[in-house]
């Protein structure tokens, strides 16, 4: 092999040895979790989704619970956007019957027993406390003793179990609260629940600027 063809011969190994393989590329998806946070994609659309109105912030958002059903229904624009399963107060500490307003939402919230007879004996407990029977957040629709909140006891779903509460699982609970926030006039980006959820020892109140109704029936 003369000269010439061997320098060919290198250089074209040599370029094979650099160049990149571009079938191995990972594409990253529109949204990563980094640390709790989240890297947006610039060029994905942020406008709600027509086929969703629990997305329109503007949209009008209500809340009824049916007691029988035990459930929570959320519709946004006239539309069933969420449906929850709940406990409900038990025959002796009945959950109240109406129209309300939502106007108050407590992240992490502390528990002091109230003046009753099934409470007698229990001690008051911090946020974030294993020992607390209120979990990841409280809306209130009849402050101070009634009010949606997460439990623990998932079991209890679907029953007449409460003190007179609507109990929800942790998950749905949040969720919930993030939709009422957002059209309540309170939103808040991934990162704030983020931090919230993990600073369970911080308790947060949030007052609505747009109160969110309400209606509990039989």
């Amino acid at each position: 092999m003369n000269l010439q063809k061997l320098l060919v011969l290198s250089v074209f190994v040599s370029g094979a040895a650099v160049t990149p393989n571009l079938s191995a590329q990972v594409e990253l998806p529109r949204t990563a979790p980094i640390a709790g946070r989240e890297v947006v994609d610039e060029t994905a659309s942020n406008a709600p989704s027509a086929s969703d109105p629990a997305d329109d912030a503007d949209a009008p958002l209500s809340l009824h619970a049916d007691l029988n059903a035990r459930t929570i229904t959320v519709t946004a624009a006239g539309q069933t956007v969420r449906t929850y399963k709940v406990a409900v107060g038990q025959d002796r500490y009945p959950t109240p019957i109406g129209t309300f307003k939502i106007e108050k939402i407590v992240w992490n919230p502390s528990w002091r027993p109230p003046d009753s007879k099934w409470a007698k004996g229990k001690s008051a407990k911090g946020p974030g406390d294993p020992g607390n029977p209120m979990k990841v957040v409280k809306i209130f629709f009849h402050d101070p003793d009634y009010y949606i909140h997460g439990t623990d006891d998932v079991d209890s779903l679907g029953d007449a179990a409460s003190h007179g509460c609507l109990r929800m699982a942790p998950d749905d609970i949040a969720d919930l609260a993030k939709l009422i926030m957002e059209h309540g006039g309170q939103p808040r980006d991934e990162n704030w629940f983020w931090r919230i959820i993990h600073s369970r020892r911080q308790e947060k109140v949030v007052y609505l600027n747009n109160p969110i109704p309400l209606t509990i029936t039989n």
